[in-house]
């Protein structure tokens, strides 16, 4: 589709020379990650979809599976500034945010407030095990992912831009876990779920940590062009039925709409807003430009209504004594609805 055009003006030249240097950023990326993280094909495609949105990602999972180090990788392939926070039951919003303190001038012996940076004040920051932290400091990092700020004594202090949350957290099944607040849960593009890797993925796994070689991560982009691919994926079409069909997909969590079905009634308490609605058409938008498709599919909806969903649903006490997950509400719901019309 793109070939058409490219003779006709310079402007539609240069989109195709944007659109081939985000595919050969891709791959890149793709090939460096791929030296160190075995397998999770599904996660790793969607925080590369993250990165190319603009949003943050949650990756839950058990502890080895992998998570912190796929973080990390990642971040090295993107030439940002990294930094990584280990989040603990005694974490104070001081030590993320950073904090005034004071400083004498040697030769004026004049005292003055100089503000010190916290680990928050970078491109991409590791947030590990996010659910092992009390709320106090949760109440600053929900500043952070939402504003692209922190305030300190007062003062308010921006981020660097593009600002990244990757999150890791364990199951909060799991002793000295708390549950993240419904309010910071919806900043989250994605929940993406790290599972088991088969028994030769594992095997893989086992040949590339036990041995002497260790992989060589290079950047392959900087700060500068990210922020264009971000409005790349934002220049790509979504047709009206398509966008329709999110619409009604999205009010249909909600038990009081008019056109919930019968399920979503009986066991959701509450369902998706619209800023759900919002991320899953970005995210549909960069999932078709990684295929080097130029519109956005049917396909590109449904392969992401549920990391994009599974966080946004409160289930209630009937779910939960019959044991359906999100994950369950969300498929049944796909099958209920039928595809929208091509246009």
């Amino acid at each position: 589709m793109i070939e058409t055009f490219t003779h006709l003006t310079p402007d539609a030249a240069q989109l195709q020379q944007r659109i081939a240097r985000f595919h050969t950023v891709r791959d890149s990326i793709l090939a460096q990650v791929r030296q160190v993280i075995v397998g999770q094909d599904e996660v790793l495609d969607q925080i590369l979809i993250a990165l190319f949105v603009g949003g943050h990602c949650l990756i839950t999972g058990m502890p080895g599976t992998a998570k912190t180090l796929m973080v990390r990788t990642i971040a090295e392939t993107l030439g940002l500034t990294f930094k990584r926070i280990q989040f603990t039951p005694d974490l104070m919003p001081s030590d993320i945010t950073g904090t005034d303190i004071i400083e004498e001038d040697v030769t004026t012996g004049h005292r003055k407030w100089t503000f010190v940076e916290g680990p928050l004040f970078g491109n991409v920051v590791l947030a590990d095990e996010i659910n092992r932290t009390p709320p106090k400091t949760q109440a600053a990092m929900l500043e952070a992912m939402q504003e692209r700020s922190c305030t300190v004594r007062g003062h308010v202090y921006q981020l660097p831009s593009p600002f990244f949350v990757l999150a890791t957290q364990n199951p909060i099944e799991l002793e000295g876990t708390y549950p993240l607040p419904e309010a910071q849960l919806d900043r989250f593009l994605f929940n993406a779920i790290l599972d088991y890797l088969s028994a030769s993925d594992e095997l893989k796994v086992i040949d590339l940590t036990t041995a002497t070689k260790a992989a060589r991560i290079d950047a392959v982009t900087n700060a500068e062009e990210l922020l264009g691919f971000q409005q790349l994926v934002r220049m790509v079409p979504i047709g009206e039925s398509h966008a329709r069909y999110v619409i009604n997909l999205v009010r249909a969590t909600r038990h009081k709409s008019e056109n919930a079905p019968d399920f979503v009634r009986k066991y959701v308490n509450y369902g998706g807003s619209i800023r759900a609605a919002q991320f899953i058409v970005l995210a549909a938008k960069a999932r078709a430009l990684s295929r080097k498709r130029y519109h956005v599919t049917y396909d590109d909806i449904t392969s992401l209504v549920a990391p994009v969903l599974r966080h946004r649903i409160l289930l209630n006490f009937h779910a939960e004594s019959e044991r359906i997950d999100s994950d369950e509400i969300l498929r049944r719901l796909l099958a209920h609805m039928p595809p929208p019309k091509e246009t």
